[in-house]
């Protein structure tokens, strides 16, 4: 009977915990799937969401809707705030309720990852990350707005302030986001303002780093600085962000004065080590046995961007693909212990390859010994997002605008939308940029 069957707890519904999930889906177990969010978000794409090349529904699913077959799983829309591993319990705040306490049999933490600011937290007021739709919305508001008060603006000494676009991180977000940029002000919006030409507008890609793309091989990290100058981005590579305030970013002693910068560098693991008590190492990721579990606890499973797993002497990276594949492990050997067969051997990530997009028709791809760029690669890329997209139906959307947008240049969702919170009293509602408590800092 289900009822008395054991209970797995799945904390997380992104790439890790979806997988987990759905491995479980013949067992004689209860799921107990609990997530913040109402949705299943497909983060690679979130960049062009917030350059206006996809709306927010094309990338994201509702995790019930992708689960509704699965009749041994319950979603609950809740934060786990703490964990209990003696008592084999979590503690989620609901939406009505604060503390409840769930109990397992079996826990897979699969929480993810949030910004990194390296130590200087005082930026994030002033350089928003992308990890989130309410983060993407907001930043492509901030954008969008950029240009009309660039347009309405009378002075055209402050035209260069308000369309400064600084990213600070040259890893595969700050590129894919900047080459996204810098096709959206050269390709879409030049023949709808009079007042002003977007194609002046100034893309600065900052990292300490000496070349972008640090992970993949430095032919293909050529290439993509190629492509990037050849869009137009100013790159500046061998200096951090020093400082980032309201008039901008000061980066190897010099001030580059902008009203929109984005944070495209760093993440950091959710608290799971601190719930657990658990090893963690130096980025706080929780330090898991070679069969993902937590040491000293065989029901506790951690995997994706909150675990810490070394293969071949280097530390698997924060990708998707790992999250997919531990989750998928996670839920086999759950599943191999309920009924009571041998355990499979030691999880080994299986490497797919890495690729990054620079702008439209372009892209870099890196799979064992295979090297690719430029449209081959794209179309790879392509392929590849389409397929692990959470739903059949945003497949189809996300194809057809990919190769409208291909054919005419037109985008998908360039609205400026603000979000209200409630009015009180006092005063009159004011409107929110998105669901979060991102600040941009406006010109004055």
């Amino acid at each position: 009977m289900l009822d008395s069957a054991p209970r797995v707890v799945i904390v997380g519904g992104g790439f890790g915990g979806l997988a987990a999930a759905k491995a479980l889906r013949n067992t004689d177990v209860r799921v107990v799937l609990v997530d913040r969010q109402n949705h299943h978000l497909f983060q690679p794409l979130l960049y062009q969401v917030a350059t206006s090349v996809l709306s927010p529904g094309q990338i994201a699913s509702p995790i019930r809707s992708i689960l509704r077959k699965q009749r041994n799983t319950t979603v609950i829309l809740g934060e786990v705030t703490g964990v209990d591993s003696d008592r084999r319990r979590v503690f989620v705040h609901s939406v009505d309720r604060e503390g409840v306490a769930l109990e397992y049999d079996y826990l897979v933490l699969a929480t993810g990852a949030s910004h990194s600011y390296f130590g200087h937290d005082e930026f994030a007021r002033f350089a928003p990350g992308l990890k989130s739709l309410a983060d993407a919305v907001s930043i492509r508001n901030h954008i969008l707005r950029a240009f009309e008060q660039a347009e309405a603006e009378e002075d055209p000494k402050r035209h260069r302030d308000l369309l400064t676009f600084v990213l600070v991180g040259a890893g595969p977000t700050g590129v894919e986001m900047a080459g996204a940029l810098a096709i959206l002000v050269r390709s879409t919006l030049p023949s709808e303002f009079r007042r002003i030409d977007p194609t002046l507008a100034r893309i600065v890609l900052v990292d300490m780093a000496p070349r972008v793309l640090g992970p993949f091989a430095e032919s293909l990290s050529a290439a993509a600085r190629t492509r990037l100058d050849e869009l137009g981005v100013e790159v500046r590579l061998g200096h951090g962000a020093e400082l980032i305030d309201a008039d901008g970013v000061i980066v190897g002693g010099e001030r580059i004065a902008s009203k929109t910068v984005i944070w495209t560098a760093g993440v950091a693991p959710s608290p799971a080590g601190k719930w657990l008590k658990a090893p963690t190492d130096r980025a706080g990721r929780v330090r898991v046995q070679p069969d993902l579990s937590v040491p000293g606890h065989p029901e506790i499973f951690v995997v994706g961007d909150t675990a810490s797993l070394d293969q071949d002497g280097h530390p698997l990276p924060g990708v998707a693909q790992v999250a997919m594949q531990q989750g998928r492990y996670a839920g086999m050997l759950i599943h191999r212990r309920i009924v009571a067969k041998s355990a499979p051997p030691p999880f080994h990530y299986f490497d797919k390859g890495t690729m990054a997009v620079v702008g439209r028709g372009f892209a870099v791809l890196q799979s064992g010994r295979v090297r690719l760029s430029g449209f081959l690669a794209w179309l790879a890329w392509a392929a590849v997002h389409l397929e692990f997209l959470g739903q059949s139906s945003l497949r189809v959307s996300v194809f057809v605008q990919w190769v409208w947008m291909y054919v005419t240049g037109q985008r998908g969702s360039r609205l400026i939308v603000n979000y209200h919170g409630p009015a009180t009293s006092d005063s009159p509602a004011t409107g929110a940029e998105g669901a979060s408590s991102i600040h941009f800092h406006e010109s004055s």
